[in-house]
This record gives C-alpha cells, sequence and structure tokens, in this order.
C-alpha cells in the first residue's frame, strides 16, 4: 500500500513538473519573443519545444500567396548559438540565420507554399556537468 502512495505521488510531482516546464515556456514565449514581431501582427499560433545542446527540430508551416511574413526564432539564453534554416518541402534551403545573426527572416510569399523551419542548437559542455535545456519558439506573423 505505502509503495502505491509513493508510486503516485511520484507520478504526480512529474506530471505537474512539466506541466509547470510547458507553462513557463508558454509564457516566455508570449512574453519575450511576441513583441519582437512588431510590427508584423502575430498570427496567434504559439510554436515551442523544450531543447537540449545538439538538439535539432522541423516544423512544417503553410504561407499564403501575396502576404508578407515574419518568421522569429526566439529561445531562451541557456541555449547559445541557436540557428535556424528555411527550406523548401525538398529540404532545398532559402535562408540561413548563422551567417546573418538574425533571429526574423522577413520575406513575401509569390504563391501559397509550405516551408520547413529547422531550429538547430549547437552541442555545447555544461560547466557543472549537466546539460541545460531551454525553451524555443517559432512564431509568424504578417503585415496588413
Amino acid at each position: 500500500m505505502k509503495v502505491m502512495k509513493l508510486v503516485a505521488t511520484l507520478t504526480l510531482v512529474l506530471v505537474l513538473s512539466n506541466m509547470s516546464w510547458g507553462q513557463s515556456c508558454r509564457t516566455f514565449a508570449k512574453k519575450d519573443c511576441r513583441p519582437q514581431m512588431a510590427p508584423y501582427i502575430h498570427n496567434g499560433q504559439l510554436n515551442t519545444a523544450t531543447l537540449f545542446p545538439g538538439d535539432k527540430a522541423d516544423i512544417l508551416l503553410t504561407f499564403y500567396s501575396g502576404q508578407k511574413y515574419r518568421i522569429l526564432v526566439c529561445s531562451q539564453e541557456q541555449l547559445q548559438g541557436l540557428s535556424f534554416r528555411i527550406l523548401d518541402t525538398d529540404r532545398n534551403e532559402i535562408y540561413n540565420s548563422k551567417n546573418k545573426n538574425s533571429n526574423t527572416f522577413d520575406f513575401k510569399v509569390a504563391s501559397t507554399q509550405q516551408l520547413i523551419v529547422e531550429v538547430s542548437v549547437p552541442e555545447a559542455k555544461a560547466a557543472n556537468g549537466m546539460e541545460s535545456q531551454g525553451c524555443v519558439s517559432i512564431m509568424v506573423g504578417f503585415m496588413e
């Protein structure tokens, strides 16, 4: 019986800690990233992920013809050196932030298309021997 209570308690603690981390990632995106969209209007979708050094993540987004867009990739400080690429669906590179030193990409779409945003966090050795995770947000804004 005590083992069951212990397992239930540990499960509850793990679930609540994961829920609070997810909430803090959304809060980070809304508070720290969304203001960087200006003068573009945020489309309302929050695309967030928790990444570790060495991680890579892709997201497929749809863009509609005739619109001007901004893609913003924003991360917490512990994810130093984060970069992103914009790829077409054949994985041909359209944009690479690595040499631009920018966390935004502004563009106009001639025809409706899907694009892949690929985010990469470089490998890093933690001073204390523990890898630190951080929140990454990919936001899309449009110009009216």
